[in-house]
């Protein structure tokens, strides 16, 4: 029996690709949003490809807000910018 791949679709470049792949952005109920790295937070999720241009089209297509249903600060973008540069390097 072939086990299930979790596939999500990235909310920068529209692909579908393999969950564990990917990064998980996160609208807390406290509205705070958040890059999830452990993939288990508790709140509203968005998918995006590991891959900074992605998150730049996200933001700039508006397919985060859309998919977190909420605007998303410019601070915010900073700092998912940074951390994404962060996970890049690893």
């Amino acid at each position: 029996m072939n086990k299930k791949i979790p596939m999500r679709q990235c909310v920068g470049c529209g692909e579908m690709k393999n969950k564990k792949e990917m990064l998980r952005v996160i609208k807390t109920a406290e509205d705070e949003i958040l890059l999830d790295t452990t993939g288990k937070k508790n709140g509203r999720g968005a998918y995006i490809c590991s891959d900074g241009d992605c998150l730049k089209k996200a933001i700039k297509t508006k397919g985060l807000e859309r998919s977190l249903k909420t605007a998303i600060p410019q601070e915010v973008i900073e700092n998912l910018t940074k951390e994404m540069e962060t996970i890049a390097a690893r």
